[in-house]
This record gives structure tokens, sequence and C-alpha cells, in this order.
């Protein structure tokens, strides 16, 4: 069965070869692997049993990881985003063309979060990009906030278990357009 623990330095191992991996994040267990690599995120699809039609959300540790991502319609667009991080917020801008398809899926949009979990800090510190952010479950379903459990779902399917506690927020993010502002989830 694959490793369960909670060594930071063995996370960054697994993103860097290409594997996945199950994380906390502010309010539950999410499970990311590296955005560029597509077998990565076709098979973290693959595992939540979802289409990559509907798009993924980008979690990085400060702007500047994302900055190269996204296009800002306005300038006031990103002053709104950057009021909320490091945060709990999640944005949808213009995706540039650094954005992978599998990652934008059906739109022509990116999902970006800077994130205040130490561990989700600690992970893109030390790759220097952002990963992808999905709940860990499969989709549609609530899923389990405990990694063991997780574990037993996907066994040896997810390369890496990094049990540490999310940081005790009470929802996922809230999903906001940086245009208009207007709040998606």
């Amino acid at each position: 069965m694959s490793a369960i623990g909670q060594s930071i330095q063995q996370a960054v191992a697994v993103i860097k070869n290409g594997g996945t991996l199950v994380y906390p994040t502010e309010a539950v267990f999410g499970l990311g692997c590296d955005y560029r690599k597509q077998q990565s995120v076709l098979h973290l699809l693959k595992l939540k049993q979802r289409p990559v039609s509907k798009g993924l959300i980008l979690i990085a540790s400060h702007v500047q990881q994302i900055l190269p991502l996204i296009q800002p319609i306005h300038r006031d667009d990103l002053a709104r985003a950057l009021k909320s991080w490091p945060g709990h917020h999640t944005w949808v801008f213009p995706a540039t063309e650094q954005v992978p398809a599998w990652i934008t899926g059906a739109h022509q949009t990116v999902a970006v979060r800077v994130s205040q979990s130490p561990v989700v800090k600690a992970l893109c510190d030390q790759l220097n990009h952002p990963i992808v952010s999905t709940s860990a479950n499969l989709s549609g379903d609530t899923g389990d906030n405990d990694c063991q459990a997780l574990q037993q779902l996907w066994g040896d399917q997810v390369d890496y278990y990094l049990d540490l506690p999310p940081d005790g927020r009470l929802k996922p993010s809230t999903i906001r357009v940086a245009h208009t502002g207007s709040t998606l989830r």
C-alpha cells in the first residue's frame, strides 16, 4: 500500500516525479499533482471519476506563482483577488496559454487560490509552482476528511498520503469570478 506519513519532503518528491498526493488544505483533504504533467492530471481525474471538461483549481503559496497563468481583464480584477489572498478564496480568471487544456477543461478560464495553509505554502514554496487542488473524494461525493479512510479508498492508486490536519475551515473555499465578483460556490 502507498505510504502515509507527515513528510513534506516526501510529498514534494512525489509531485516532482509525476505522482499524486492526498494533502490537507484549509478545510478538507485535497487530491493534487503537478498541473503541468498531463498523465498525472488525467490519473487524478480518473481517481475522482471527474470529467476533464469541468476544469480544476490551482493552489499556490504566493501570487507570483499564478501571475503567469492569468489574464485579468481589468487591473481591478487582480486587486479584488489580492485583497482576499492569502486566504480561503478561489478566483476565476481568463487563462493564459501557459495553462494546459487538461486544467481549464471546457473553459477559457482558470481557478486559482493563494493559500494561507502552512502545508500548502510549504509544498508550493519547495516546488516553486502551484499544484492541482481538488477535494479528495469521488466526484459528487462529500468524501471523508480522514487521511487513513482516503488511503483505504484509493490505496496504491495515490502515491503519498500526507497525514497532517487541515486548517480547520468548515467549508471548501469560496469560488468567485474575478472580473464581476460574482460567486460560483
